[in-house]
């Protein structure tokens, strides 16, 4: 029991460490699948403007939630 006590111990420590750059990691990687997928997917159909406003007025609305509430 000592030995998984001093090995959960370091683990949380090490994962605390790590958590900021591993969710990072993953917001990068959402971005990426938005970008890469969904996009295209959006311009290909003769949507270009309404996904681009969505997409302005979505990020708009994120950094009001952000910055105010």
């Amino acid at each position: 029991e000592m030995i998984a006590t001093f090995v959960g111990y370091f683990a949380i420590s090490i994962s605390s460490l790590l958590l900021p750059f591993l969710l990072a990691f993953a917001g990068g990687t959402m971005l990426y699948v938005i970008c890469d997928e969904m996009i295209p997917e959006t311009h290909a159909h003769g949507f270009q403007k309404i996904a681009t406003y969505g997409l302005l007025i979505g990020f708009m609305t994120l950094l009001f939630i952000e910055n105010f509430l």
